[in-house]
């Protein structure tokens, strides 16, 4: 990661907790859920291990500025597609394939089935492997796994917890809000 030199990270409040957030010169290269002290720690790790670079905590920054202004919107439903310079470099390969399509082609409100994702890449049948994508997926909200469900209406599985994705999916107005 020679170019990137610095991953900044900070921890930022949302209506579905708090999120760890981290860039480089890059663009938005983590969002993390749930950040507690244990989860941010072992995401520090990974991020020294996977991208080659001292993760500096830089509440804050002005590399994070946008993202944080970005979801706030998000959370607050008035923004309803990011514009964020994202850094792809945790994820590659068929993964990175399948998250790029999903940022560019589903929006905000709608959902698609995980074999519709795999047609989308032109690889049907592959319907397991975009699960297993969506569960790497290192830029969730942003890039929005969330909004990926099963075939049958079922709700699918998340990163973030099932109760998460039913959060942000009744933000969008996908679900109804819960009554209590």
């Amino acid at each position: 990661m020679d170019s990137n030199g610095v991953v900044e990270w900070a921890v930022v409040e949302s209506d579905i907790g708090p999120l760890m957030l981290a860039a480089t010169e890059t663009g938005l290269v983590s969002v993390v859920f749930h950040a507690t002290p244990e989860i941010r720690d072992r995401m520090v790790e990974r991020l020294r291990a996977r991208l080659g670079a001292e993760p500096v905590e830089a509440p804050g920054s002005a590399r994070l500025a946008e993202p944080e202004r970005q979801l706030a919107g998000y959370f607050a439903g008035t923004l309803r597609e990011f514009s964020l310079d994202l850094d792809w470099s945790l994820t590659a390969g068929f993964n990175r394939q399948v998250l790029r399509e999903l940022a560019r082609g589903v929006p905000y409100g709608a959902v698609a089935g995980y074999g519709e994702l795999a047609e989308r890449v032109g690889q049907p049948g592959a319907a397991q492997a975009v699960g297993a994508a969506m569960g790497s997926n290192p830029l969730p909200v942003v890039v929005p796994c969330h909004r990926v469900v099963e075939n049958d209406g079922g709700i699918g599985g998340f990163g973030g917890g099932l109760e998460t994705k039913r959060q942000l999916l009744a933000l969008e107005g996908v679900l109804p809000q819960p009554l209590f």
